[in-house]
């Protein structure tokens, strides 16, 4: 698999004969980005206990986020 900027194919013969995916298709990206929005807040509602990760950062930083959000120390009985 390639990616015309992050992972471009090798050789001008090897670009020419790829084919784009049809749900990678600019108008089908935008119907579900569309539609995730149009039903985030049920989403929201939904997963009340969820918690937002900022993910445009170092991957081991978010992963100790997801983690420490994750861990929490058992409930004790008195």
């Amino acid at each position: 698999r390639y990616h015309t900027t992050f992972r471009p194919a090798p050789t001008p013969e090897i670009h020419a004969r790829l084919r784009q995916n049809p749900r990678d298709m600019e108008e089908n990206i935008e119907k579900r980005v569309e539609t995730y929005y149009r039903n985030i807040k049920e989403l929201e509602d939904f997963y009340e206990d969820a918690f937002y990760v900022n993910a445009d950062q170092d991957p081991h930083v978010v992963f100790e986020f997801i983690e420490s959000c994750i861990i929490k120390p058992l409930p004790c009985k008195k």
